[in-house]
C-alpha cells in the first residue's frame, strides 16, 4: 500500500484495546490515528492514561500512540472525522454498544467490533476469516437498513469458540452431528491479569456468565448462510453443541476438551490430514495477520500446552492434539487458541484485512 488507512481504536485503554494498539504498531496496511475511551480518560495522553494499568507485561506501549491524546469515544463526530474505520473494544452495556457502533456506521465509518452486542444482529456478519469470509455479502443489506454508503458494523466471534470451531470446519466433509466442548479459559478473557484477579490464583471458577450460550450458538451462525430473500444470516441446523466453560489460573490461552460425533466415519488419519490441509481465503490472499498454517496437529500426548503452543503463528494459529476414539462419542481431542490474539484483537485485525481486500473498507 502507498498510504496506510487511518484507524481509530475505541475502548483503547482496556486490555483488548491495548492489544489492538500493540498489534497495529507496525501494521503494513493500518495506522492508529485516534485512541478513544471513556470521558474519564479523555484529554489525557495515552501513555499517561495506561502507564499504571498496562496489562501486557513487558510489551511496551507503542511510541506511535504513546503521545496521542485520548478522545471521548462517544464524540462520534470527532473520531469519525479523523479515521477511515474503527476497531471497537468498549466496555458499556450491550444496548449502549449497539447504539454507539451503529452511530459510527451512520457516520460512514465502518466498525470492526470485538464486542458481543451485535453478534446476533441478523444483518451483521460474524466472521472467522478462514471459515466464513462469504458472510460479508450481508453488508449490502445492512447498509440498506442503516441508510449508509460505506458505513457498517462487522464483528468477530467469541474467544471461547476459536479452539474447536476451526476443527469442526476442517471436518465439515465428515458431517459432524454433535459436539461437546468443555473450555478452560484464561483470566485475560475477563480483562484481568493474575495480579489483578487474586480470586483465580490456585483456583478454578466453574462459571463464566453468558459464555456457554455463546460457545454453543455462535458456531452455528458461522456455519450458516446469507439468505438474500430474508436479508439476514440464517444459522446452520447443526452440529448440536453443548458446553461447559471454566475460568482457570492461566494468563493467555483457552484450552478445550472436545468430543465429536460424525455422520460419516472418518479414520484418525483422515481427521489429522483434514486439519493440516485446511486453509482459507486469508492464506490465499496472504493477509498480513493470517497464519501460514491455520491449524497444526501435535502428536505428543502432552500437547498442546499453553506454555509451549499458545503463540503458534504469533497467536493466530490453532493447535490440536490427543485425537483418539471415545466410548460415547466417535472422537475426542484437545484444542488450544490464543484468546487475545486469534480470539480478540488479532482476529478482528485479520477480519479488517479481509474487509479491505474485499473492498468494504477504503480510504475516505
Amino acid at each position: 500500500m502507498d498510504q496506510k488507512l487511518k484507524v481509530g481504536v475505541i475502548g483503547a485503554t482496556g486490555m483488548v484495546g491495548q492489544r489492538f494498539v500493540t498489534l497495529l504498531a507496525n501494521h503494513p496496511w493500518f495506522e492508529v490515528s485516534v485512541v478513544a475511551a471513556s470521558k474519564h480518560s479523555a484529554g489525557q495522553k495515552y501513555g499517561d492514561a495506561v502507564k499504571d494499568r498496562w496489562k501486557l507485561g513487558d510489551t511496551p506501549i507503542p511510541d506511535g500512540v504513546k503521545d496521542l491524546t485520548i478522545v471521548d469515544a462517544e464524540d462520534v463526530d470527532k473520531v469519525a472525522s479523523q479515521v477511515d474505520f474503527v476497531f471497537s473494544a468498549v466496555h458499556m452495556s450491550k444496548d449502549e454498544i449497539r447504539k454507539l457502533e451503529e452511530e459510527y456506521a451512520k457516520h460512514e465509518t465502518p466498525v470492526v467490533s470485538n464486542n458481543s452486542a451485535h453478534r446476533w444482529t441478523q444483518d451483521v456478519p460474524m466472521v472467522i476469516p478462514e471459515i466464513n469470509p462469504d458472510h460479508t455479502d450481508i453488508i449490502k443489506y445492512q447498509r440498506q437498513r442503516l441508510g449508509t454508503e460505506r458505513g457498517f458494523v462487522a464483528v468477530k466471534p467469541n474467544c471461547s469458540i476459536q479452539s474447536y470451531t476451526p476443527a469442526l470446519a476442517a471436518w465439515k466433509q465428515f458431517e459432524p452431528t454433535q459436539a461437546l466442548a468443555c473450555t478452560y479459559q484464561a483470566i485475560s478473557g475477563a480483562g484481568k491479569t493474575l495480579e489483578t484477579a487474586p480470586e483465580i490464583v490456585g483456583n478454578v471458577i466453574p462459571y463464566i456468565p453468558g459464555e456457554e450460550a455463546k460457545s454453543e450458538d455462535e458456531p452455528l451462525k458461522i456455519f450458516g448462510h446469507v439468505d438474500d430473500e430474508q436479508k439476514e444470516i440464517v444459522k446452520a441446523d447443526g452440529p448440536v453443541i453443548t458446553s461447559q466453560c471454566l475460568r482457570v489460573p492461566v494468563l493467555y490461552g483457552h484450552t478445550v476438551a472436545s468430543f465429536v460425533n460424525f455422520k460419516q466415519k472418518p479414520s484418525k488419519e483422515d481427521l489429522i490430514q483434514a486439519l493440516e490441509d485446511y486453509s482459507g481465503v486469508p492464506q490465499k490472499l496472504e493477509l498480513p495477520s493470517a497464519p501460514k498454517q491455520f491449524i497444526q496437529y501435535l502428536d505428543d500426548d502432552f500437547r498442546p500446552q499453553v506454555r509451549y503452543d499458545v503463540n503458534f503463528e504469533n497467536g493466530m494459529g490453532i493447535s490440536i492434539g490427543r485425537l483418539r476414539p471415545d466410548k460415547i462419542f466417535d472422537w475426542k481431542f484437545i484444542g488450544l487458541s490464543h484468546n487475545t490474539a486469534r480470539g480478540a484483537a488479532g482476529g478482528a485485525i485479520e477480519f479488517a484485512e479481509l474487509l479491505k481486500a474485499q473492498g468494504y473498507i477504503q480510504a475516505k
